[in-house]
């Protein structure tokens, strides 16, 4: 399963920011459970608290006939009252902190004349539901419940005329938070997707623009024109954008500025050096002018390599999408002598087809010129494609490999002008290969015999599909 998508910084950041809001909403839902607990809990209290005290008041405004009528019709299931002469609550150090007795002494207009007694207890672990209810009405209630029964238990002990008490006792269960699944699921899928849908928006923004920058660094790469890229996005991404163009106008600037001095100078040489060649066949003496004809033609030769060299330098050959192994075999339809192509996978990518036929026919005939034969071959790499010219010759000094490159470098044992060649070959190449983005290197094979490397990156919008 491909899951490079996650890489893109577009979906890292939306990932990021949801499941900061996830956490954060989880955190505020876990405040306002605990508040709303705690609210629920308070509001039972003092409604127990409120019967109480209007239960108390009644005892001593009626007649003591009808105490026992006013105890049995203030009891339920959720609280019970009794009349007695001892206090149920024995000790204070289970208190609210004086809230519950407060909201007594107001209902019963008493200032601190009277006793009265709160206790509290928490009551944790497996607990049973309120010890009054039927049968029936335990069972709906563990239901409603959802089985998770966490309760606070209070007692309360009024002192009321006669020197009696009034005992109540009841309990208030911690309520659990229904979580209706259908509404739940509907709402966060509804908000994800909103999340979801202006997040992207807005980091199209900055993405759209950031890619449009890595396709035209590629672009420039390969040496390609590449237009001006529009102002568009946030700040930042202008300011990058404004500094891209500025750096791109100044290498074309650059690049173009040193070729045109290298075509200029060969240019320039062509008229001294006919000249030259005119008086030197005015030269009496047959080895004299012989000597002098020579190193004027060769001198010629090499100004023509060095015209060569900077046309090629300043080629705007439009890149085009071609099949590799279709490429390879045009080329070895096309050279006289012929060489050895392996076939290799098929792939398409972006080339200049022209620039990149050049390149490649002067490593080959360098191959078959210094090693008799050029065996070529091509593989496809996740990123880049692979072409291998190898050939059966002596080899290259290993302190060598390296100065091929350089322009008119020869190695003096056999690339001699009569063996053909001013050195500028390999230069050429390699300046080609690494317009396009790629490069290439020699190594010297185990079995004997040179190996040419060129290395070239897919294009930034080809992948491992065929472009």
């Amino acid at each position: 399963m491909n899951l490079a998508f996650l890489r893109t910084l577009r979906v890292q950041l939306v990932i990021l920011i949801v499941a900061a809001l996830i956490v954060a909403q989880l955190i505020s839902l876990w405040l306002f459970a605990d508040e709303r607990s705690l609210a629920v809990r308070a509001a039972l209290g003092f409604e127990a608290a409120g019967r109480a005290a209007n239960v108390a008041r009644l005892i001593e405004e009626a007649p003591e006939d009808l105490h026992s009528s006013i105890i049995r019709a203030a009891n339920s299931p959720l609280v019970r009252f009794d009349l007695s002469d001892e206090a149920s609550v024995q000790h204070l150090d289970h208190s609210d902190n004086g809230l519950v007795e407060s909201r007594i002494r107001s209902l019963l207009n008493d200032n601190y004349s009277r006793d009265i007694r709160v206790e509290l207890h928490e009551i944790e672990g497996q607990i049973l539901p309120l010890p009054h209810l039927s049968q029936e009405m335990a069972e709906m209630h563990v239901a409603m419940m959802q089985g998770e029964l966490s309760a606070i238990e209070m007692n309360l002990s009024i002192a009321v005329e006669g020197s009696q008490w009034l005992n109540v006792g009841t309990r208030f269960e911690r309520p659990p938070i229904q979580w209706p699944f259908h509404s739940m699921l509907t709402f966060a899928v509804s908000a994800a997707v909103i999340l979801i849908v202006v997040i992207w928006f807005l980091l199209t923004r900055l993405t759209g623009p950031l890619r449009r920058l890595v396709g035209a660094a590629d672009r420039l790469g390969r040496g390609e024109d590449v237009d001006e890229l529009p102002m568009i996005g946030p700040t930042e991404m202008r300011d990058l954008t404004s500094t891209f163009n500025h750096m791109q106008d100044r290498l074309t600037r650059f690049v173009a500025d040193r070729t045109r001095l290298l075509a200029a100078l060969g240019h320039d040489l062509r008229s001294p050096l006919t000249a030259m060649r005119v008086r030197a066949e005015m030269v009496d003496d047959e080895e004299t002018r012989e000597s002098l004809v020579a190193s004027v033609e060769e001198m010629q030769s090499m100004v023509e390599a060095t015209l060569t060299f900077a046309r090629g330098l300043a080629g705007s050959e439009k890149s085009e999408v071609l099949d590799i192994g279709d490429f390879l075999e045009d080329l070895r339809s096309d050279m006289v002598p012929s060489f050895k192509l392996e076939k290799g996978p098929s792939h398409d990518a972006r080339i200049r087809p022209h620039a990149l036929r050049r390149a490649l026919r002067n490593v080959i005939e360098n191959a078959e010129r210094y090693g008799g034969i050029a065996r070529v071959s091509n593989q496809v790499h996740p990123d880049e494609f692979v072409i291998t010219v190898d050939d059966d010759g002596p080899g290259i000094p290993a302190l060598d490999l390296e100065r091929v490159f350089d322009p008119f470098f020869r190695l003096e044992e056999s690339r001699s002008l009569e063996t053909g060649g001013h050195g500028l070959g390999l230069s050429i190449a390699r300046t080609i290969i690494r317009a396009h983005g790629g490069d290439i290197s020699l190594s010297n094979r185990a079995e004997g015999g040179l190996r040419a490397t060129i290395a070239i990156p897919f294009a930034g919008d080809q992948s491992m599909n065929g472009g």
